[in-house]
């Protein structure tokens, strides 16, 4: 971020290109829409760059770069809950399914059906038990699971401190497990 300060381009791309993915994920979870998700994330690096002036180099990029992203995710999302219709730049999706997934994650070759269909009974019940989780502690679990920053950093986006942010956390992770209580079993056989 200091050579993108003083001029040097190749540097944001170099910025873009390391937190591009794990930023989109965090969108995508955040807001359940590839196209807003991706949305936010141009919007993301566009503030950046209009606002790189005004970075601190007290903190992490990181931190200022999600701060930003978790605004944007919320503004998107009230803008969504005044909506009452689908939006029509989402693509149609197939029946039965209902929403982004975890990632194209393939069987092995290796492996047989029985544990491939329980596989897939679990992302979707994982997916299922994750959107159910309340708001906060959703986007807790997620900046620390999906994005993998370290609680003192997701305080500092949540604007909160670490302690609520381990509690949200703690929670979301007491409900998660309630939920998936019935694959324990399944999980022990994998080991």
């Amino acid at each position: 971020m200091i050579r993108f300060q003083r001029g040097d381009r190749s540097a944001f791309t170099l910025l873009v290109r390391k937190h591009q993915t794990a930023l989109y994920n965090f969108a995508l979870r955040h807001l359940r829409s590839a196209s807003l998700a991706e949305e936010v994330v141009q919007d993301a690096f566009v503030r950046v760059v209009h606002s790189a002036a005004e970075f601190k180099h007290e903190a992490r990029f990181s931190t200022w770069l999600y701060t930003i992203a978790r605004n944007l995710c919320i503004d998107q999302a009230r803008k969504n809950a005044l909506r009452r219709h689908p939006s029509l730049d989402e693509p149609m999706r197939a029946a039965g399914t209902d929403g982004p997934t975890l990632g194209d994650q393939t069987a092995d070759g290796r492996a047989n059906v029985e544990r491939a269909a329980g596989a897939t009974e679990l992302r979707e019940r994982v997916l299922a038990a994750i959107e159910t989780l309340p708001d906060e502690q959703r986007e807790v679990f997620l900046m620390r699971e999906v994005s993998n920053l370290p609680f003192k950093e997701i305080a500092e986006i949540v604007g909160t401190s670490e302690n609520t942010v381990k509690s949200r956390m703690r929670y979301a992770l007491e409900r998660l497990q309630a939920a998936l209580s019935e694959f324990e079993e399944y999980a022990r056989a994998l080991r």
